[in-house]
C-alpha cells in the first residue's frame, strides 16, 4: 500500500470516528432532553428550591417591676434583586437610588452603587447585598420610600433581610447574671440557663437559589416561628445598681482581684441584686459569676464560725453565752501547728459571746476540741443536717458543689476539726453561705434561693416559681436565740462596729481567710461579711466577698462590711415598710409627764425633745437644773452648784450626782438600789470647811 492510500485510510477512519462521536453526543442530548427530562428537572428544582429556617424572636428578660433587662430588636441588611424591576422603572430610578445609598451609608460614591446595580442586572444576578451594615426599623421605613425600592419586593426587588440583635437597655448592669448564648448554643447566665424558654421554636420558609445568593419564596407553605417566652426575674434595678457601684468602689480602692455581692429577701428567697466584678487591664468587669460558680467557691473563713457555734449549741444546749473560754496569749499549739488570734497578746479569758464577737480562732478551736474532740463525726453530721454539704438546686446552671471533709477521708488530719471550725479545709460558694445565714434570719427555715419568678407568654403566666423549703428547721429555737444575739453583738460590740447605726440594727459576721498558693497559705486574704437586717425583723440577707485586697487594712471589717452597709442603707431607704413609724407629737397632761427631778440642762432638753415633751427654761445660764412639772409642759429651775457648798443632788442620776459631789471634794457613800438619788445626808447649802463624807440613798 502506497503512502497516499495509507494516509487516506487513516483520515477516513478518523472522520468516521468523529461522526460516530457526534452522533453519540446528539443521541445523549436527545435522551437527556426528552427521555430523562422530567428526572433532571426535578433534581434541578430540588437543588434550586430549598427550605431554610426562619428564626423565632427571642423572649425578653424582665426585672421584678417588669423593666426590660434584655430584649431582641429587629435590624436589617439591605439586598437587591436587580432583575425584578421593569426597564423603565430601573432606568428612571437607578441614579437617584445610588445617590441616596451613597449619602445614607457614607462609605462609597454614588457612581459605585450605580455600577454595582447595573452590572448585577446586566449579568443576570438575582441577588446582590448593597451594604453589610445593619439598619434599624425607622431606616427601613425611610428606604422603603426611595426610587425603585418604593415598588416593593415583587416589583422593585428590594430585600430587607431581618437580623435580630440582643439589646440591654441598662447597659452592663447585671451583665454576667443576664449572660449570653452564642451560635453554638454555649453561654452563661439566664440567657443560657433559660434558653429553652427564651429561644422559642424556629419556623421555615421556601428559598430559591439565585445568582449571588438566595431569596425567599412565599408560596403559603412557610411555617411561622413560635416566638420565645419572657422570663420575669426577681432582680431590682435600683438595688442592683447600688450593689455594683458599691462593689466597684471597694475593688478599685483596694486593688482587689474580684468581688461579689448577693442581696436576698429573707422570707421569699428572691435575689434582689447579684453583682460579680473581676479585675482586667481596663478596670473591673462582670467576667464570671463568682457568686454561684466554681471559681467563687473558696474557704469561707470566719463567716463559717456561725455553723460551728450552731453545731456546738445543738450538741450541748446547756452552754451559755456567758460561759468563759481561756483564749490565752494569742498563740495556741494544735498538734504540730500554731493557731493565732488577730490580737497580738491574745484575749485572755472571755465569754462565749465575746469569742464570736471578737472572732477568736483560739476560742472557737478550744470549744470544738472540748466538745467534739472525741466525736468528730458528730460535728460533720451537724453540718450535713444544716444543708452545708448539699447543692441548693439553684435555677442557673453552673452551681458549685460544696466541698467538705469527713473523718473517714484520707486527708482528715489531727488539725482538721479545728481548721474546719474556723472556715478552712472546706469550700463553699457565696450563695451557699448566704442561704445558711438566711436560714438563721428566717427562724431556722432553709429555703432555696430563686432568681426567676415567672415565665410568660405576653401577659399570660406559663409557669411560676415559688419558694421551696429545703429544711423546715435546721436547729432549735434556743440555738437560734443565742446565734442571733451573737450576730447582733458582732456589729454592736465586735469586729463590725464600724457599720452599726441608729436607724436600724444589723446582724452579721466578718470573715478574713488566708488564701492558698502552691499548696501553702500566703498573706493574701479573701474578705467577707454575711448577715441580715433589720436584725429585729429581718427583711434582707446579704453577703459581700472581696478577694485579695491590697493595702494596710485588708480585713473583712475594713473591706467587705462597708459595702454591705452601703447596700443595706439603700435597701432600707427604698423600703418604707421597714421604717419605724413616727408617732404623732402630742401635748401631755401634767399627770402623764415623765418625772425627772434634776439633772444636766443639755441632757434633759435632748431627752424631752426626743419624747415630744414641751419644755420651758426659767433660767438658761445654769448647767444644772431642777424640773418642775406644769400643766402641759416642764419648766427648768436653776439648781446652782456653789463653791464650798453642799450641792442639791436629789432627783439626779447616780452618774450626775457622783460627778458633782466629786468636784466638791466630798467622799460619797452610796446606799440602796435605784436609778435616782432620793435622799442625801448633808443638807444642800451646808458649808464644806473640811473633808466630809456624804451619804446618798438611791430609790
Amino acid at each position: 500500500m502506497s503512502i497516499k492510500k495509507s494516509i487516506l485510510v487513516r483520515v477516513r477512519l478518523v472522520f468516521l470516528f468523529v461522526c460516530l462521536f457526534a452522533c453519540a453526543i446528539v443521541y445523549k442530548i436527545v435522551h437527556i432532553q426528552f427521555l430523562d427530562g422530567d428526572k433532571w428537572k426535578n433534581i434541578s428544582n430540588e437543588r434550586r428550591i430549598f427550605y431554610k429556617p426562619v428564626h423565632a424572636t427571642r423572649g425578653n428578660i424582665l426585672s421584678d417591676n417588669e423593666s426590660i433587662l434584655a430584649t431582641s430588636l429587629p435590624f436589617y441588611r439591605v439586598a437587591f434583586d436587580p432583575a425584578v424591576a421593569k426597564p423603565e422603572v430601573f432606568n428612571a430610578g437607578v441614579d437617584s437610588l445610588a445617590m441616596l445609598l451613597s449619602r445614607f451609608y457614607g462609605d462609597k460614591s454614588a457612581d459605585y452603587y450605580r455600577r454595582k446595580m447595573k452590572n448585577a442586572r446586566h449579568s443576570g444576578k438575582r441577588y446582590v447585598r448593597l451594604n453589610s451594615r445593619q439598619i434599624g426599623y425607622q431606616d427601613k421605613k425611610l428606604m422603603s420610600r426611595w426610587p425603585i425600592f418604593r415598588e416593593g419586593k415583587n416589583k422593585g426587588g428590594v430585600i430587607f433581610e431581618k437580623v435580630e440583635k440582643r439589646f440591654k437597655p441598662f447597659g452592663i448592669l447585671a451583665e454576667r447574671t443576664i449572660g449570653f448564648i452564642n451560635e453554638d448554643k454555649n453561654g452563661a447566665g439566664l440567657e443560657y440557663s433559660f434558653n429553652g424558654n427564651l429561644s422559642g421554636v424556629d419556623g421555615e420558609a421556601l428559598f430559591e437559589r439565585i445568582a449571588g445568593g438566595s431569596k425567599p419564596i412565599y408560596d403559603g407553605t412557610e411555617v411561622k416561628p413560635q416566638h420565645g417566652y419572657d422570663i420575669k426575674t426577681t432582680l431590682n434595678v435600683n438595688l442592683q445598681d447600688v450593689a455594683e457601684s458599691a462593689l466597684y468602689k471597694a475593688l478599685e480602692r483596694t486593688d482587689a482581684e474580684y468581688g461579689t455581692v448577693i442581696l436576698m429577701e429573707v422570707k421569699t428567697g428572691e435575689i434582689k441584686a447579684i453583682a460579680n466584678l473581676g479585675k482586667t487591664k481596663g478596670g473591673y468587669i462582670e467576667d464570671y459569676n463568682y457568686a454561684v460558680g466554681n471559681q467563687g467557691r473558696t474557704e469561707p473563713g470566719s463567716t463559717f464560725k456561725l455553723a460551728s457555734m450552731m453545731a456546738l449549741f445543738e450538741h450541748r444546749p446547756d452552754i451559755s453565752l456567758t460561759d468563759t473560754v481561756d483564749a490565752g496569749d494569742g498563740r495556741y499549739r494544735i498538734k504540730n501547728t500554731i493557731m493565732t488570734d488577730a490580737k497580738i497578746n491574745g484575749y485572755g479569758k472571755i465569754t462565749v459571746q465575746q469569742v464570736f464577737e471578737k472572732s477568736s480562732n483560739i476560742g472557737i478551736a478550744k470549744l470544738m476540741e472540748q466538745y467534739f474532740g472525741h466525736e468528730q463525726q458528730a460535728y460533720v453530721d451537724y453540718l450535713n443536717k444544716f444543708g452545708l454539704n448539699s447543692t441548693l438546686g439553684f435555677q442557673m446552671d453552673g452551681e458549685a458543689v460544696p466541698y467538705m471533709k469527713s473523718p473517714q477521708d484520707k486527708d482528715w488530719y489531727g488539725t482538721t476539726l479545728t481548721s474546719m471550725s474556723i472556715g478552712y479545709e472546706l469550700k463553699l460558694s457565696p450563695l451557699h453561705t448566704l442561704a445558711f445565714y438566711n436560714a438563721v434570719a428566717n427562724n431556722g427555715v432553709l429555703i432555696q434561693p430563686i432568681i426567676v419568678k415567672e415565665i410568660r407568654k405576653v401577659d399570660e403566666v406559663v409557669q411560676s416559681f415559688q419558694t421551696r423549703v429545703l429544711n423546715e428547721k435546721i436547729c432549735s429555737d434556743a440555738t437560734l436565740k443565742k446565734l442571733k444575739l451573737m450576730l447582733e453583738g458582732v456589729v454592736e460590740n465586735g469586729t463590725a462596729r464600724s457599720i452599726r447605726n441608729a436607724d436600724y440594727k444589723i446582724a452579721g459576721k466578718t470573715g478574713t481567710a488566708r488564701k492558698v498558693k502552691n499548696g501553702r497559705y500566703v498573706r493574701e486574704y479573701s474578705t467577707s461579711f454575711a448577715g441580715y437586717f433589720p436584725a429585729d425583723n429581718p427583711k434582707y440577707s446579704c453577703i459581700v466577698i472581696i478577694d485579695s485586697p491590697k493595702g494596710v487594712n485588708v480585713y473583712g471589717s475594713d473591706v467587705a462590711a462597708p459595702v454591705f452597709k452601703e447596700l443595706a442603707d439603700k435597701a432600707y431607704a427604698l423600703d418604707l415598710a421597714m421604717h419605724k413609724p413616727m408617732h404623732e407629737r402630742v401635748v401631755p397632761d401634767k399627770e402623764s409627764l415623765p418625772v425627772v427631778e434634776a439633772g444636766s440642762l443639755d441632757d434633759l432638753k435632748l431627752i424631752y425633745n426626743n419624747l415630744g415633751v414641751s419644755t420651758r427654761a426659767g433660767v438658761t445660764e445654769e448647767d444644772w437644773v431642777k424640773v418642775e412639772p406644769q400643766r402641759r409642759s416642764l419648766e427648768f429651775k436653776p439648781n446652782p452648784v456653789l463653791q464650798n457648798k453642799v450641792p442639791d443632788v436629789v432627783g439626779m442620776t447616780l452618774r450626775d450626782a457622783l460627778y458633782i459631789l466629786g468636784n466638791q471634794h466630798l467622799k460619797v457613800d452610796v446606799q440602796g438600789m435605784g436609778k435616782r438619788v432620793k435622799k442625801q445626808s448633808l443638807a444642800p447649802g451646808t458649808d464644806i470647811n473640811e473633808e466630809k463624807t456624804i451619804t446618798i440613798i438611791l430609790g
